[in-house]
């Protein structure tokens, strides 16, 4: 029950810390992935609600996400950076952020449920973390998918399962998160090119 949220942790840590901005399509369908697999692991007998779920995650967040982040950052052609600054402050920062997600949670519940509650809190920190040191728009929108993620891991905790209209709700705001981000993303800005254009111009003229 627990390799799941392992594997979902491992997903967030380990690419926050090595990985590198083109890597993170993979990155994320693995998350997904491993958000399915830990959702399969809670039932016992795949009702039409956690099927339904379960393709949802697979569809959207596995196959669908990926695809439109990779074409953006292969539109956007930047230098391949890492996700986060690769430098002792920062990986200390994110160390203490993560020990403190698991602290957090341990006391009040249950192991699993306080495992759970720590994968969920670390992945937030860890994003967050991100958001604040890379300002990357590729990396940010990253980290805004891997808290999208941790929320519906969240879903694992409450006793009742959330109907099928508020996980088709949360569907439709990961699209439109990861479509107007990747749109964001891949689109030229035209601005920087008029800027660009302009210092160019009169260079030229000073010479």
């Amino acid at each position: 029950m627990t390799l799941p949220l392992i594997l979902f942790l491992l997903t967030a840590v380990v690419s926050v810390f090595f990985a590198k901005i083109r890597s993170m399509p993979a990155w994320l369908a693995i998350q997904a992935l491993a958000l399915g697999w830990n959702s399969v692991a809670q039932h016992t007998e795949l009702s039409p609600h956690a099927l339904a779920a379960l393709l949802e995650v697979v569809v959207v967040r596995g196959i669908i996400a990926p695809k439109l982040l990779r074409r953006a950052i292969r539109a956007r052609m930047e230098p391949n950076g890492d996700l986060m600054p690769s430098n002792l402050f920062t990986w200390a920062i994110a160390i203490s952020l993560i020990v403190l997600a698991f602290e957090f949670g341990a006391p009040a519940m249950s192991d699993r449920q306080a495992f759970t509650l720590g994968v969920v809190g670390a992945t937030v920190a860890v994003a967050l973390l991100v958001l604040s040191t890379n300002n990357s728009p590729p990396a940010q929108l990253v980290a805004v998918l891997f808290m999208e993620n941790a929320l519906a891991l969240f879903e694992s905790l409450l006793p009742r399962s959330w109907p099928l209209p508020v996980h088709l709700a949360l569907s439709v705001i990961y699209l439109l998160t990861i479509g107007i981000g990747a749109w964001l993303i891949g689109r030229r800005d035209t601005v920087d090119e008029g800027d660009s254009a302009n210092v160019a111009a009169t260079t030229g003229e000073r010479t």
